[in-house]
Order: C-alpha cells, then sequence, then structure tokens
C-alpha cells in the first residue's frame, strides 16, 4: 500500500467505528473538540491526520490505535 491508500483505509475505518456507536460526524466531532468539516474531511480521506488529531478520535470511539489502523 501506498501512502493514500493508507490514509483512505484509516479515514474509511474511522466512518465505520463512528456508524457502529451510531454517532453523527458532528457528535463524533464535539467529542474530539474539532469542526464538523475537519471531521468530515478526514472521514472523506482528504485532510493528512496527525497522530495527535488520530488518537483524539480514538478516544473520543473509546478504541485503540490498533483497532483503527487494523
Amino acid at each position: 500500500m501506498d501512502c493514500q491508500d493508507e490514509i483512505i483505509h484509516i479515514s474509511k475505518r474511522i466512518r465505520e467505528l463512528r456508524k457502529e456507536r451510531r454517532l453523527t460526524v458532528q457528535e463524533l466531532a464535539y467529542r474530539c473538540d474539532m469542526e464538523r468539516s475537519n471531521l468530515s474531511r478526514i472521514e472523506a480521506g482528504r485532510a493528512n491526520l496527525t497522530l495527535r488529531t488520530l488518537c483524539t478520535i480514538c478516544n473520543a470511539l473509546g478504541v485503540t490505535l490498533r483497532e483503527v489502523v487494523r
């Protein structure tokens, strides 16, 4: 996989986990203390995540980083 494929995989996994928890983009963004539009870009694979942001999202979803990148 190249870098863009990895970003898309992680983005899809975040969306999948959010939906499993029946959270809206707005609700997860609120839990992460970020703008809804930023989270939407992340889920669409159009944002380059920092590790800190990814950890914040994982904490808000109640999952480990490993569960997201698996």
